[in-house]
């Protein structure tokens, strides 16, 4: 039963860092690497719609950020041209919707803090016109833009710089992204936000007091500028424990969003952290600081492959199938067919 509503669903999947591992081989690789790692898995786990951030690694950060931005940005246009008949690179509602007619995996690009932009807020349009569609403006630390979640002792909003990246991305029909952000920075935004903000992978701190969660009061404010809170998959948001590490733990966590935010506005942000870093970075080079390491996963849900595992712990759970289909992929569709 959970298999015929999984084929049913259009599943969306707000947050894969799989273009990091992709431009990490030759350019000549990009289109096939992807065919043969990465897009087995997106079929086997029923992937519709599969957001790709460009998020840039700290050994480029801060002289080479512009540049990695734009070589990832041409890696997703390349992989999606040498594949073309089995995904499409998205710019719009119109070309998502068919993408899905035509049984293909609609990608669309996002900015993961955006360090290639820094202050130069002009850039957002130049990003757009390259196909970006969602963006943030914090990772971990600090930024000219915004202070991220690790900050949150400083208690800063954003700089003047960020205050007019909300408004350029709002001009150019960019989702904003607060995934990452400081706590006041999140504040912030939802004063000025005039159009729907996503969190597109962020979990409740009511349920795992971690700074990279969302509290009651932050949620409710997303969802009610009409947005979407998408529920990450990386252990240490969910739980502080090893012996909880389950699928069910997910499922509390978006069971808890959609009691607070309702169920028109959550989605699934599953950051598949530990399978990009395999890709990345060798065995013998794994160094990650201690609160940033993606540590244990979820049995089976190392990777998109095991995305009709949720659906299944979403069934088993006793959620209506109809909010079932919304949160899979439904409402993040919705959002980007209607805002993009």
């Amino acid at each position: 039963m959970s298999e015929d509503l999984h084929h049913r669903a259009v599943v969306a999947d707000a947050h894969n860092d799989l273009l990091m591992a992709v431009a990490a081989r030759p350019p000549k690789r990009w289109g096939a690497f992807f065919r043969e790692r990465w897009l087995p898995q997106l079929r086997e786990g029923g992937i519709d719609l599969q957001v790709l951030p460009v998020f840039i690694d700290d050994p480029y950060r801060p002289e080479g950020s512009l540049r990695q931005t734009l070589r990832m940005i041409e890696c997703a246009h390349v992989l999606a041209e040498e594949n073309a008949d089995q995904v499409a690179l998205c710019t719009s509602g119109t070309e998502i919707d068919a993408a899905l007619a035509a049984g293909k995996t609609a990608l669309v690009l996002a900015l993961e803090s955006a360090p290639g932009i820094d202050a130069s807020v002009e850039l957002f349009s130049t990003m757009h016109r390259l196909g970006v569609r969602i963006a943030s403006i914090a990772h971990w630390g600090r930024t000219p833009l915004a202070d991220g979640s690790r900050e949150d002792a400083t208690g800063s909003r954003l700089t003047a710089p960020g205050v007019a990246a909300v408004r350029e991305m709002e001009r150019l029909g960019i989702l904003f992204d607060v995934s990452h952000l400081g706590a006041t920075g999140v504040a912030h935004v939802l004063e000025l936000a005039t159009r729907p903000l996503i969190a597109t992978h962020s979990c409740a701190r009511a349920l795992r007091d971690h700074h990279r969660n969302l509290t009651d009061e932050q949620i409710r404010g997303v969802a009610a500028t009409g947005g979407l809170v998408c529920v990450a998959f990386v252990p240490d948001f969910l739980t502080d424990r090893q012996d909880t590490v389950h699928v069910d733990r997910i499922v509390d966590h978006i069971e808890y969003v959609v009691s607070v935010a309702g169920v028109d506005h959550v989605g699934i942000g599953a950051d598949f952290v530990r399978e990009v870093m395999t890709d990345v970075m060798p065995p013998c080079c794994e160094d990650f600081p201690d609160e940033e390491d993606p540590g244990f996963t979820f049995p089976g849900l190392e990777g998109p492959a095991g995305m009709p595992l949720v659906t299944k712990a979403l069934l088993t759970r006793g959620l209506p199938e109809a909010d079932i289909l919304k949160i899979l992929g439904g409402n993040l569709r919705r959002l980007l067919t209607t805002h993009l």
